[in-house]
């Protein structure tokens, strides 16, 4: 099966939570934007290398994550994702496959 793009379940280690930023507004008519879950995943914590994530996004401390996940319709790099109570932008979507699998690229959001 040479060019086919498969994910075992069982590397799917990990539950994310997908995150969409929504808009509030209070009977006072202040707006607030808050952060609302839109789907919570299994996924796979794929590590980079130091070099690869020193070309791809500067500073190495800037706490890089790349999130490899089912195919899921409708992510953008507006999302986040949060992984065990921490938050991440998403910087980049790489489709695996045809509609196999998503690769989200992500840097840790700032507090």
């Amino acid at each position: 099966m040479a060019g086919v793009i498969m994910i075992r379940a069982g590397k799917l280690d990990r539950q994310i939570i997908i995150e969409r930023e929504a808009e509030t507004v209070a009977a006072s008519g202040a707006v607030s934007k808050t952060w609302a879950p839109i789907a919570t995943v299994r996924a796979e914590l794929v590590q980079r290398s130091a070099d690869e994530y020193l070309a791809g996004f500067g500073e190495a401390d800037a706490g890089g994550a790349v999130f490899r996940i089912r195919y899921l319709a409708g992510i953008t790099p507006a999302d986040r994702v949060i992984c065990d109570g921490v938050a991440y932008d998403i910087d980049e979507i790489a489709e695996l496959g045809r509609r196999r699998a998503l690769e989200l690229r992500c840097t840790r959001a700032a507090a």
